[in-house]
């Protein structure tokens, strides 16, 4: 299984399990342009002749009128047809009109095979399609040509009639091809909806390639093809296809078979018990953000936006007009890079562990060589220059020992122009254990509004961040405890939760 809740939840004194596991040729035929002869045919001299032989005789040869009946077949005449009849004096055979030479048909030149194309990345097909449920649909990007060195392109999804937000999830990253590599996939999340809506469409886009050209088709058009029949109630409230949700929305994956399994279960062993129902979907809700599997991607995601970049302002009228400090992140940045350090990563199965490590590793020495950071951080600052905004950034006054650690990431060096260094400082600030305690409740609210709503806290409908003061406010007031605050509860109550799966 693939989910696995941290210690932190025993404090809270539920009964929610602390558990790590959360596919002619059989008549013969001869043709000339005058006849056409199947099977048995007239003889000559006239009489009778059976067994469903075919004659056909396009044209006008010989004398207008056959002799002798033929019967029990097909005969077909244009024009008339030679025949010598019995007791009759023939008639002379007209001398044929001479055939003309015909004109040789010119040889065509053969058009050339074209050349392929040097270098280029492409979708596999220009249309996609996939039945409606909580699935997903494989996307294939190919690379032709010459693939020696190392390529990449950037891919995201947008709306066509389909909606991001209720019919799928969006998909936004990078495919990476090593040298050699003439495939990669694209795993694009389907969510259930009860709404009968018939085909809708979105896009998949190949963009900003790098090391390689955009071939065609660039553009991959998928098609949801709507269920036959819709069920009566919204399809959040059936307990499969709500913890399958939970895996697109918040593990950015489809659910393994052990984990959909497990988390269903704690569901359904309620039986009626609407009491007990209703809790067990706010603890298996809350699960997936407590779960080892999100606390190392996505809010790892979050820590590593502190510490780079600190706090962002936000407005709030709660309870009245006032500025707040408030995560700097936003959905469009949280999303992409959540996706791409949780790229196969699940957690319970074998060699997780070292996908996670490696993910982490790529996804900073990436993070440290955007633009915006390095603009941040320039390659002339000091290590103990860098290690020290980091950890302010954060909020966090370090020991002694977790500030050496981060200095010594660049060695001797004077300078932190060593980008992998770079990405391993900002790694142990951003995992230091006093940041992620402190930083807890304010992703746990955020995570409310990107898993459940799929926005900004201040998108709207919201005007500013006064949900966000509220529920931040409720929660810290409770320690913690998101039963008691019925927070996770709020949220996937609310109608903007319920109305992206049905009326």
């Amino acid at each position: 299984m693939n989910i696995a809740l941290p210690k932190l939840i025993q404090s809270f004194g539920f009964a929610l399990l602390l558990i790590s596991l959360f596919a002619l040729s059989a008549h013969g035929q001869s043709t000339g342009g005058s006849f056409t002869i199947r099977s048995s045919v007239i003889a000559g001299g006239g009489g009778s002749s059976t067994g469903g032989g075919n004659l056909i005789v396009d044209g006008t040869i010989g004398q207008p009128a056959g002799g002798n009946t033929s019967s029990n077949g097909q005969f077909s005449q244009t024009g008339g047809f030679w025949q010598p009849q019995s007791g009759a004096t023939p008639t002379p055979t007209p001398t044929p009109t001479p055939t003309p030479t015909p004109t040789p048909t010119p040889t065509p030149t053969p058009t050339p095979t074209p050349t392929p194309a040097s270098n280029v990345v492409q979708f596999s097909s220009s249309n996609y399609s996939v039945v409606e449920d909580c699935t997903a649909v494989t996307i294939t990007v190919n690379r032709l040509g010459d693939t020696s060195g190392a390529a990449s392109v950037d891919y995201f999804t947008s709306d066509v009639t389909a909606s991001e937000r209720r019919d799928y999830i969006t998909a936004i990253g990078t495919l990476r091809f090593a040298p050699g590599e003439t495939s990669k996939s694209v795993a694009v999340l389907i969510n259930e909806d009860s709404f009968v809506e018939g085909p809708e469409t979105f896009n998949v886009n190949l963009s900003n390639p790098a090391g390689a050209s955009l071939g065609a088709p660039a553009i991959a058009t998928v098609t949801i093809i709507d269920d036959p029949t819709e069920p009566a109630t919204n399809a959040i409230d059936d307990p499969r296809n709500y913890v399958c949700q939970h895996y697109h929305d918040f593990l950015n994956r489809p659910p393994d078979p052990s984990g959909w399994d497990f988390w269903t279960n704690e569901i359904t062993s309620c039986g009626a018990n609407l009491a007990c129902i209703e809790l067990k979907r706010i603890n298996v809700s809350a699960a997936y953000f407590l779960s080892i599997e999100f606390q190392q991607t996505g809010y790892l995601v979050e820590r590593l936006y502190k510490t780079a970049y600190g706090d962002a302002n936000g407005t709030s009228t709660f309870p009245g007009t006032h500025q707040l400090a408030v995560p700097i992140i936003r959905f469009n940045e949280f999303l992409p890079d959540t996706q791409q350090i949780g790229l196969g990563v699940i957690v319970g199965q074998t060699g997780w562990e070292t996908v996670l490590e490696n993910n982490k590793q790529n996804f900073t020495t990436q993070f440290v060589q955007r633009s915006r950071f390095t603009t941040a951080f320039p390659a002339s600052i000091t290590p103990a220059q860098f290690a020290d905004r980091l950890f302010a950034n954060a909020g966090v006054t370090p020991s002694t020992t977790d500030r050496n650690a981060a200095i010594a990431e660049f060695g001797s060096a004077v300078n932190t122009s060593d980008t992998a260094a770079r990405g391993r400082a900002l790694r142990r600030v951003a995992e230091n254990a006093t940041l992620v305690t402190n930083e807890f409740n304010r992703a746990f609210v955020l995570m409310q509004f990107y898993g459940y709503l799929r926005r900004n806290p201040n998108d709207a409908p919201d005007a500013d961040h006064s949900g966000y003061d509220f529920w931040l406010t409720k929660l810290n007031a409770f320690n913690g405890n998101f039963v008691s605050a019925e927070m996770v509860k709020a949220f996937i109550l609310s109608s903007e939760y319920r109305s992206r799966f049905g009326p």
